[in-house]
This record gives C-alpha cells, structure tokens and sequence, in this order.
C-alpha cells in the first residue's frame, strides 16, 4: 500500500466511541503519531492495534512533521491522533496534515466524537441554524474581557474550552459582561461523571467558585436580537436628512452605520420617508 496519512478522531471519553472504521485504521497503520503515547497505549489496546507510536506534539510537531512526510513517502502508512477528539483542532495535528498536503500525499479523515458538537447539543442552546467554536480562552484578564465582549459578534451559540481550573475566571468574565446571558458548562462528557450546568451567566458564576474536574466545554447563548424598528418613526427622522439633499440610499447608509436599523429596514425607511416628503 502506498503512503499516506490518515487521521483518526479518537473517543473524548468513553474508548466504545471508538468506530470500528477508526479502530481497523488504528490496526493497519505501521506507524501511530500521537499526542501522549501513555494514553495512546490505552487507545492502541482497545482498538487491538500493535502499531508503534512517536510522539507529535506541541512542543516537537513541526520537526515530526518532517520524519513522518519522510516515512510517508518510503510507503508507510501514517495514522495521526491527538488525546481526544480531531488532530487540528485545539489539539496538535495541523502542521502534520499541512506537510503531508503540501508533499502531495494521500490524506484520510476518519470523523469521530468531538467535544464541540457534543457540549452544544448538550447544552439545549444551539439553535439548529450554526454555532461557532472559539477555541481555549485566553488567560490574561485584559485579553479575557475583550474576548468576552467579542463572542457577541458572532450572533450564534459559541464552544469554549477552557481549563477546569479557570472556568471561574470565564464566567465571571461573561457575567460581568451580560449576567443574563444564558450559558452551559459542560465537564466530563461521555463519561461516568458527565455533567452539564445550565443557566444565566451571573447564576453559574455564583455556583462555580473553584475548580471543576476533568475536561470542560462552555457553551455560550448569542445576545438577544435587538427589537426591530419601528420604520414608520424611523422615515419620519430621515426625513430631515432627504431635505438636506441625501439621496434615500445615502441616508440609509447613515442610519445603518449608527446603528439605529439594518441597512434594509433603514433603506425601507428612507423609500417610505421619500414617499412621505413628495406626498406633503
């Protein structure tokens, strides 16, 4: 078989989330990279694979990179996983993939269980239309606070992960921000202690003083959409505006980049506000 990398999502919790498409890759690769090889070891035996591993990590992931394109290249056949969940993301991989890409190897994604997906489910807050992932929270309280306030523009739920001994600082941080905002905190999932806290920012804050145990994925409710305008009163004041010799178009510019209506509604306005002038 010729070489080629094939990425592997390995179980977040519970080893029977393994696939068996997963495990039969596990068992036929000749060489494993992984993040930690103790716990890879477990993951080796479960699956029944007797591949050698090297580690890829963050700390020697671009020289690795390098031997295993090399290795690929010779034929072997590369079966690339992190501690849990996908390689690449929030977890070392993505410079392994690159290389392999840019040799113009073979590259395979076995997909897997993963904690974002999982946590928003859990988290009753998606909303079915799309979510975002932001990665691990910053640890600085400056950067943490700008980070925070930077999860409204996304206007969806958004997945945080985060240390289990800094979720108190997160949700202090959302809480101050927005104390209603309603937030999910999801620790230990797919395993035996599973659980996932609910509730407004301000609430959970109050409840998580100290650190939690295990891995953890917060999940954050987008703010609410803004009540939506009242276009009568709103072409009623572009009126002034239209006397001064701004085209419809342009006075809905001005009245979208103030922030008093979405560049449609503001538009109508001014159409219905043009309407209202030459009919007086």
């Amino acid at each position: 078989m010729s070489g080629r990398l094939i990425v592997v999502a390995t179980p977040i919790g519970t080893l029977d989330d393994l696939s068996p498409r997963a495990a039969q890759a596990l068992r036929d690769a000749d060489v494993v990279a992984c993040e930690d090889t103790r716990r890879t070891a477990v993951l080796l035996r479960h699956a029944g694979s007797d591949a050698p591993m090297v580690p890829a990590h963050e700390h020697n992931e671009a020289r690795r990179a390098a031997d295993l394109v090399r290795r690929m290249g010779e034929g072997a056949v590369v079966a690339l996983v992190s501690d849990a969940g996908m390689p690449g993301v929030s977890d070392p991989g993505a410079r392994v993939v690159a290389a392999a890409v840019d040799a113009g190897l073979p590259v395979t994604v076995i997909p897997g269980a993963g904690a974002v997906e999982t946590a928003l489910v859990a988290s009753g807050l998606s909303s079915g239309t799309g979510y975002a992932f932001a990665g691990f929270a910053p640890r600085k309280a400056g950067e943490l606070r700008e980070f925070v306030r930077g999860l409204d523009r996304w206007g969806e739920p958004v997945v945080v992960f985060e240390g289990p001994r800094r979720v108190g600082a997160l949700l202090a941080a959302i809480a101050a921000h927005d104390p209603d905002r309603p937030v999910a905190v999801c620790r230990e999932l797919t395993k035996v202690h599973e659980e996932v806290l609910r509730g407004g920012a301000a609430d959970l804050a109050a409840r998580v003083t100290g650190p939690l145990k295990g891995e953890v994925a917060v999940v954050v409710a987008p703010p609410p959409a803004p009540p939506a305008p009242d276009e009568h009163a709103l072409a009623e004041a572009i009126v002034p505006m239209l006397d001064a010799g701004m085209s419809p178009a342009r006075a809905a510019d001005v009245v979208a980049a103030l922030g008093a209506a979405p560049r449609n509604a503001a538009y109508r306005a001014a159409l219905a506000a043009a309407a209202m002038r030459d009919s007086a």
